[in-house]
């Protein structure tokens, strides 16, 4: 292999050196032993371009423990500071963070296991650690009364077990006073949220808190404070939900309605951490159900590995928990020898760029925090800005222990792969594929979920076709249109049709958009085009903060062409029988800006990733500036502009047709980095 100009000029400057006499021993020159049989050297590798080594972060090449120690654990000790000397008063950027108001029904637990880990971490020589221990029974007797839910009850047993194994519940020892634990242990039970007789959810909870109370009650079973009956139970009542909607091996967060999103990916990941963590084995037929679907998400996430440590693109609760979802699943996977060896090296090297993003990225030096928003930056009402605190603490929380789990694998001060080594992975990938998750192989009533990946270089398009379902049905980021890191993004919680149509039908304020009845969905693959098509014998009536209406008024049908810089979509719209439509409304937001009207409904951009979009079937379409309108925010930042086409009243008896194509910077390498 062809010798980098790098190398060759360190073996020039390492001859030079020589022959000056460098190299000590007052400038006296000794020549070089000569080796009777010197071992073989490595061919140089190839030097990697300067626009991929833009787009990884600066940390990737580190080990993940050096960055743990000297990044996320000073973090967490500053905030411990703070909240020793606030107590529950404790203001965070204008927020009162264990104020009932603030949103955040977690926080204690939170704090319990974010906190644990300056105890876990510092040998008791060291003069902080009796400090931490003070800090530590403080903390927890001024937190006691608290809201503390769910999640928040799961993080504080966890932050017990963990100190209990170390020795710190015990005694002078002890890291929480007996009056505080005996409160805990009333107060952290699982049957807060799950009905204790026949183990159902209450309130409404997505099926992921299944895990979320098996993970409660076994922990519980471990500080011997129940027995083993409800672990038991809740785990099977977990499985059983597996096994009855989740056809491929990803779970639905609803009964059945087909919302799979980040959690449909990441659950099969906490439970095997869940197991992990507390020592429980399985039936010998279970443990083959849970690794296979294991493996599932494993396959999915493998498609989707990039250097930038960028992870789900779609969906709800994104921002670093997008990212840190596919380090928990990767983990697992190694623990429990789901990975290859390759894998392995590979897996912890996405993991290491993940935790090197989120110091250099989603951690703001100059805020002293997290940032998911502010700075353009947004998140769903779900993690509000409230939740300061507790989401500091539980990514800290999830990227340490994650680490820790590496480092039982002998990762501890190794070094990732080199990125050559892994850009050669990634380019073995597929270029595309389909990952089912629901329908499909004929089904009767069973409508078609799953997501499309196109990898262009290293740009990486997802094409979620899923139901948003209760509550998110009608909100973007759940649209089955084209998501792709810092080029494509839906903004959380909002309604604005990007990149598909919606109608108003005449003389009412009902939407009809088409986002939630998908069948036939089928991809071909010729080279490096990909079409993607399916059918929609409904549209969706979003009037509905519950399920979709289904509305049979308009039938659909959509094509998708994705090549390389360039993405089509064109759909045919059907009416069943003549009626009226005020309008029909579409925009395409974007974080390119300069937009330039080409006319004929073209434009072209100054700046970003896209270059051009055209529309046709629309009459009217202009950009707007929306960088500073706040519903333009999205998890990783502002979107710049948007093209807003409209359609005037007109009586619907005809087929529509409505297209438009998206032309991209390709491939786009340093554009998939974090801003």
């Amino acid at each position: 292999m062809k010798r980098s100009r790098l190398v060759l000029t360190l073996i020039a400057g390492t001859a030079l050196l020589s022959a000056c006499g460098g190299g000590g021993n007052g400038g006296a020159f000794f020549p070089p032993p000569v080796a009777v049989n010197p071992p073989p050297q490595p061919p140089a590798e190839t030097p990697v371009d300067p626009e991929v080594l833009a787009a990884q972060p600066k940390l990737s090449n580190t080990p993940m423990d050096d960055i743990v120690r000297d990044n996320l654990l000073p973090t967490i000790e500053k905030f411990f500071v703070q909240v020793r000397a606030q107590g529950v008063k404790t203001v965070i950027q204008g927020k009162e963070v264990f104020a009932a108001s603030s949103g955040d029904k977690f926080l204690p637990g939170k704090v319990a296991i974010g906190f644990s880990y300056l105890l876990l971490n510092t040998p008791t020589s060291d003069p902080k650690y009796q400090t931490y221990l003070d800090g530590y029974r403080e903390i927890a007797a001024a937190t006691i009364d608290s809201t503390n839910d769910s999640w928040g009850i799961y993080y504080y047993m966890s932050a017990l077990w963990k100190l209990k194994k170390a020795g710190l519940l015990d005694g002078s020892s002890s890291a929480i006073d007996a009056a505080t634990l005996a409160k805990l242990k009333t107060k952290l039970d699982w049957t807060n949220f799950v009905n204790p007789g026949d183990y159902s959810l209450k309130n409404g909870l997505p099926t992921n808190y299944y895990g979320v109370a098996f993970s409660v009650a076994r922990l519980r079973y471990l500080m011997g404070w129940e027995g083993p009956e409800a672990s038991e139970a809740l785990l099977q009542k977990m499985i059983n939900h597996y096994k009855t909607f989740s056809a491929f091996g990803f779970s639905d967060e609803t009964d059945g309605s087909g919302r799979f999103d980040r959690y449909s990916v990441l659950l099969i990941g906490e439970i095997m951490q869940r197991l992990i963590e507390t020592g429980m084995t399985v039936s010998p037929e279970d443990d083959a159900s849970l690794k296979g679907w294991l493996r599932q998400s494993v396959d999915l996430i493998k498609t989707r590995l990039n250097p930038a440590g960028n992870g789900v693109d779609y969906g709800r609760s994104l921002s670093a928990y997008a990212d840190t979802s596919f380090v928990e699943v990767l983990s697992a996977a190694e623990h429990l020898n789901v990975l290859s060896s390759e894998e392995k090296d590979i897996a912890y090297a996405f993991a290491t760029r993940v935790t090197a993003k989120y110091v250099e990225f989603w951690y703001d030096a100059e805020l002293g925090s997290l940032n998911m928003w502010d700075k353009g930056r947004a998140t769903d009402g779900y993690r509000g800005k409230g939740r300061i605190l507790g989401e500091n603490l539980s990514l800290s929380h999830q990227l340490i222990y994650t680490n820790n789990l590496w480092k039982s694998a002998g990762y501890a001060q190794k070094p990732p792969v080199s990125t050559q080594t892994f850009l050669a992975y990634l380019d073995k990938l597929p270029r595309s594929t389909l990952t089912k998750f629901a329908g499909f192989d004929g089904q009767p009533a069973t409508y078609d979920r799953g997501l499309v990946t196109y990898r262009d270089g290293l740009r990486i398009v997802s094409l979620p076709v899923v139901n948003g379902a209760k509550t998110y049905h009608h909100t973007n980021p759940y649209f089955a249109v084209p998501h792709s890191y810092n080029m494509l993004s839906g903004a959380a919680d909002k309604r604005w049709p990007q990149l598909q149509p919606k109608f108003t039908v005449a003389g009412t304020l009902e939407p009809l958009i088409p986002a939630a009845y998908q069948k036939n969905l089928k991809i071909a693959e010729a080279g490096k085009v990909l079409t993607v098509s399916y059918d929609q014998d409904a549209m969706d009536k979003a009037t509905s903060d519950n399920a979709p209406i289904k509305d049979a008024r308009i039938t659909s049908s959509t094509t998708y062409i994705f090549e390389p810089g360039k993405i089509t979509r064109t759909d045919v719209y059907k009416p069943g029988a003549a009626f009226d439509i005020d309008k029909i409304e579409l925009e395409f937001g974007s974080f390119s800006d300069g937009a330039t009207a080409l006319g004929g409904n073209r434009f072209s951009y100054a700046s970003g990733d896209v270059q051009g979009f055209e529309v046709e079937g629309l009459q009217d379409c202009a950009p707007v500036d929306v960088s500073a309108n706040v519903d333009y925010n999205t998890p990783t930042g502002a979107l710049k502009t948007s093209i807003r086409c409209s359609a005037p009243a007109f009586n619907f008896s005809a087929p529509l047709t409505i297209k438009w194509v998206l032309k991209y910077r390709s491939p786009s390498v340093a554009s998939i980095a974090p801003r």
